[in-house]
């Protein structure tokens, strides 16, 4: 069982984006299973037993520096040499009883029910998802006061965990930026108790400390939201204007007076043009869409191209996929920074996956009206360019 990515997104509706999100924090207090199934303490003992996860998948943190790895495991050299590191679970709980925090991170790649919340923020919210997994017993701080460059959204999963949130100190701060916040002064804005089943958002910026100090362990996720700022779009349309040759031209360093104020002119004049182009920001945030990194999703055993088997289902494992028409009429499918020009016929076929979930082939060709067999090679196409993923319908 997974949690039903509903319960978390419902709390995230216009009003939420209107409103809150990005400019102030907000509480969503819950009932103590409302996130069951998602993760639990046998699930992360799961992980830690099954994968070899290197710092800085896997750490542990204390005031905000990591512990070296050799605290807590022990280096292993296989027969051909290679060296991995076996945790010490004798020395990793010690080190966790005396105050150290287990980070492990981008869980959405290692569990499938994360993965499956960390697809559906992704769609809500249209931007990257990375989700991470804190675990901790004691007052002690892993992190001390600090603030992050990205908005969070934090699940409480189990036992409680107190949350002292500070304001900002500089607007949207970023990872690369001309200057740093200021430590913030004084006491905090809100002294909270995060307990099971609470949510909590945060905007990228603000102050925050966190420990377990309420005579529990804790275990929450925190879902990490990729930025999309003024700075990338200038980025992008400075590489967009590469068509241009003013911008392609050597800057007129030994030119006149007279010339260099032509070239700036010129170049002023091609960037105004752009922003006065009502749809910039839409033809930026396509392109953002349109490269999304895929998720890693193997189609074994189909190696050499889909059958078409009707019991096979589909699913696109990139969520912000585009889908239009083109002037001839062709379906255009732009996902995971590639674009495929297909029939108009497979128009319905193509929306039904980028609406999401899985679909098997024959659901596809009816919507279609093509062939199983079309099908089949089209699916192959998209497999191909790693922007879908086959199995076995269950």
């Amino acid at each position: 069982m997974t949690t039903d990515v509903s319960t978390v997104v419902a709390h995230l509706g216009e009003d939420f984006l209107a409103q809150v999100f990005g400019r102030t924090y907000r509480h969503f207090p819950g009932e103590p299973g409302r996130f069951g199934g998602l993760l639990d303490w046998d699930d992360l003992n799961g992980l830690l037993t099954h994968h070899r996860l290197e710092p800085p998948r896997l750490r542990l943190a204390v005031d905000g520096e990591a512990l070296p790895q050799h605290a807590y495991s022990v280096p292993v050299t296989t027969r051909r040499n290679t060296v991995w590191h076996r945790l010490k679970p004798a020395e990793l709980h010690r080190h966790l009883a005396a105050g150290a925090t287990l980070v492990l991170d981008a869980i959405d790649e290692l569990h499938p029910g994360v993965g499956h919340l960390a697809r559906g923020l992704e769609r809500h919210l249209r931007t990257g998802i990375q989700v991470n997994a804190y675990a901790s017993w004691t007052p002690q701080e892993g992190f001390g006061v600090h603030w992050d460059d990205h908005d969070v959204l934090v699940l409480q999963l189990d036992g409680a965990k107190r949350w002292r949130i500070h304001g900002p100190t500089r607007q949207a701060p970023l990872h690369r930026d001309t200057d740093v916040p200021e430590a913030p002064p004084g006491e905090p804005l809100v002294d909270m108790v995060l307990n099971a089943g609470d949510m909590l958002y945060l905007p990228r910026g603000w102050w925050h400390a966190v420990a377990a100090s309420e005579g529990v362990h804790s275990l929450h996720l925190t879902c990490g939201m990729q930025t999309t700022t003024g700075a990338d779009l200038l980025q992008w349309l400075s590489e967009d204007l590469r068509r241009e040759a003013t911008v392609r031209s050597d800057l007129p360093r030994f030119g006149t007076a007279q010339e260099r104020a032509d070239f700036m002119r010129s170049l002023g004049g091609l960037v105004m043009k752009e922003f006065d182009d009502g749809m910039l920001l839409d033809r930026f945030l396509a392109m953002r869409d349109a490269t999304e990194r895929a998720r890693l999703v193997p189609s074994l055993p189909f190696i050499e191209g889909v059958p078409p088997d009707p019991a096979l289902a589909v699913r696109l494992v990139t969520v912000r996929a585009r889908l239009h028409t083109d002037t001839e009429g062709n379906a255009v499918l732009t996902a995971g920074r590639e674009e495929w020009t297909f029939a108009p016929q497979a128009a319905p076929l193509l929306a039904l996956l980028v609406d999401g979930g899985r679909h098997r082939l024959d659901t596809l060709a009816q919507a279609a009206g093509l062939r199983l067999g079309q099908v089949a090679q089209l699916v192959s196409e998209l497999v191909d360019g790693e922007v879908a993923a086959v199995g076995r319908a269950g």
